[in-house]
């Protein structure tokens, strides 16, 4: 049994929303990361609603913890500047200007 992504899937992971690679499970636990990372605001009633019709309580514990804790590493490496080994800005973030001055 194939665990994880694919190389393929895992660098479509922008296009969860209509990816065929993806479960409806698997885009579910997206758009909530997605979601917790961008805007935790965003995080209400109905989206938890339906979170907790496939996932138990004990997977959205581990879920919650996994992207926060993705979420404050990837704000702590910003922080400190650590060098990535690859540009991923598929969030509506805006893009960093840098000047050649």
């Amino acid at each position: 049994m194939q665990q994880g992504l694919s190389d393929e899937t895992y660098n479509s992971v922008q296009h969860y929303h209509d990816h065929p690679d993806f479960t409806d499970r698997e885009r579910l636990a997206a758009e909530y990361a997605e979601r917790f990372a961008i805007d935790h605001t965003s995080v209400d009633d109905e989206l938890w609603s339906r979170l907790q019709k496939v996932f138990s309580d004990t997977e959205l514990l581990e879920l919650t913890v996994t992207i926060g804790f993705c979420v404050g590493m990837g704000r702590a490496y910003q922080v400190l500047d650590v060098a990535r080994d690859f540009d991923v800005l598929w969030s509506r973030e805006p893009e960093t200007k840098t000047t050649d001055e």
